[in-house]
């Protein structure tokens, strides 16, 4: 049949994700960096995906095309449903994976002694609060959350900012993600549940300049939108220079 649907330009596509979170039918996914229609029957034509589109890679055209199936929509949520309340909710298997807290002592810095032959360094001390730190591994009801401010980082950032750990780490709980790579409707899923089950003071997000790094931020907002649950938010966008913008 003849109908209206959704056509991906896959190569103006910079695989940023905020399609994938505006679909509400979830028939958009990032494969292999790129955002593409899973399958006709899931894609209303309606075109909410548009919008955020930062490059226009989205159009709706007429075309031939399965019917759109609201069953196939509601087989599709509740399986992701399923997945979400099993997937990484571990007991046993990787080490890496279990939920802890950090304990920071506080150091109290000494003077160094004045020296001409001698010169005093300065070690940089890691302010890492909690472990896991990858979003698609945050148990979301880790008792470490409940009360946190939250740090919600693109992967690349703390790679590209210096001082990371002192300027955005230090007093938070932080989680990171690259929505480039990653299902940036899992990541809205996850904040969610984050939010709905813990008292959350605030969230920051710290992303990079370009593009794809905006997906993170839809997710966020996002998870605010939908949970009800608006907390105070900071945005901080850094260069690819490794500067605040």
């Amino acid at each position: 049949m003849k109908r209206e649907i959704v056509k991906i330009h896959e190569e103006k596509c910079n695989g940023c994700g905020i399609c994938v979170t505006a679909c509400h039918e979830g028939a958009i996914k990032i494969v292999e960096g790129k955002a593409r229609l899973i399958s006709d029957i899931y894609c209303d034509g309606l075109g909410d995906c548009l919008p955020g589109c930062p490059e226009g890679a989205i159009e709706i055209i007429e075309r031939d095309a399965n019917e759109y199936s609201i069953e196939a929509v509601e087989n599709l949520k509740a399986e992701k449903e399923n997945q979400l309340q099993g997937k990484h909710v571990m007991t046993s298997g990787c080490p890496g994976t279990v939920a802890r807290a950090i304990v920071r002592k506080q150091q109290i810095a000494e003077k160094p002694i004045k020296s001409i032959d001698v010169k005093s360094e300065e070690k940089n001390s890691s302010e890492l609060r909690q472990w896991p730190v990858q979003l698609n591994l945050i148990n979301t009801r880790a008792p470490y959350l409940n009360g946190a401010n939250l740090l919600v980082a693109a992967d690349c950032t703390a790679y590209a900012y210096a001082d990371f750990h002192k300027d955005f780490i230090k007093d938070h709980i932080t989680v990171i993600g690259c929505p480039k790579l990653d299902d940036v409707n899992y990541y809205k899923e996850k904040l969610k549940d984050i939010l709905s089950n813990n008292d959350i003071k605030s969230i920051t997000v710290v992303r990079m300049e370009v593009p794809c790094c905006g997906g993170i931020v839809s997710a966020v907002k996002s998870a605010m939108l939908e949970s009800e649950i608006i907390v105070p938010y900071r945005e901080v966008v850094i260069s690819t220079e490794g500067n605040l913008i």
